[in-house]
């Protein structure tokens, strides 16, 4: 089977010395795409330069990306010749257009001026005290998915900030119908650490859950077969 995994976090230039990132390592996408390897199931794995990677092996083809754009237009050919796609990447909301000293900003009496501009220099002056970075949001990946490819298998990844399993769960069954995912895996960052990674995979009509990332890659394996019939 070919199964498609994006994981890392992408990267979104301030300028050529400063970009906007978040924390995520790649280790969930990592074990993940170990695990179907070991199996037997071809692999492509998009994911960041400074992602954790599993080692260079036969079916596994590696493709790095660096930001949301790069994402996009890697994944809408490699989603129509896959079976499977699970997407663990911690995507960007949002990329930076313009940065302005706040003194500027404050006495302009049209902001859409500064989201009409992009910055030139290579390297943001630092001499302001105070700086204004406005942001755009990014397109969801996920969204598109099915519009591409209407017969591959969705799985989606949720996760929140110290909420409730309730309103966890809420979320994840929301994500499964406007996207058409087969499963969302929802997380709670307040319920993960280096050991232990309790998760909730949702699917149409029930969950089930999972206590560590190996346990996830396995339960995903294993959903991923038994819906195929592989």
């Amino acid at each position: 089977m070919k199964i498609l995994i994006t994981s890392g976090g992408t990267s979104e230039k301030i300028d050529r010395v400063r970009s906007i990132t978040n924390h995520s390592t790649g280790q969930l996408g990592k074990i993940i795409a170990e695990t179907c390897l070991k199996k037997g199931d071809q692999v492509t794995l998009v994911t960041t330069r400074k992602a954790v990677k599993p080692v260079e092996q036969e079916n596994l083809d590696i493709i790095l990306i660096e930001n949301v754009a790069d994402l996009l237009e890697t994944i809408e050919p490699l989603v129509q010749t896959h079976d499977v796609f699970i997407h663990s990447m911690a995507v960007s909301d949002y990329t930076p257009i313009y940065m302005a000293g706040f003194e500027q900003v404050a006495k302009s009496s049209n902001l859409q001026e500064f989201l009409d501009k992009k910055n030139q220099e290579s390297k943001i002056s630092s001499q302001d005290d105070v700086q204004v970075l406005f942001l755009k949001k990014t397109p969801k990946i996920i969204s598109h998915v099915k519009k591409w490819n209407p017969n591959i298998m969705l799985i989606g990844f949720k996760l929140l900030v110290d909420v409730s399993k309730e309103e966890l769960i809420s979320v994840a069954r929301k994500s499964l119908v406007n996207n058409q995912a087969q499963i969302i895996v929802a997380n709670d960052l307040a319920d993960i650490s280096e050991h232990e990674h309790l998760a909730y995979l949702v699917e149409k009509d029930s969950k089930t859950i999972a206590r560590s990332k190996e346990e996830i890659a396995q339960l995903l394996f294993e959903k991923i077969h038994a819906r195929n019939n592989v």
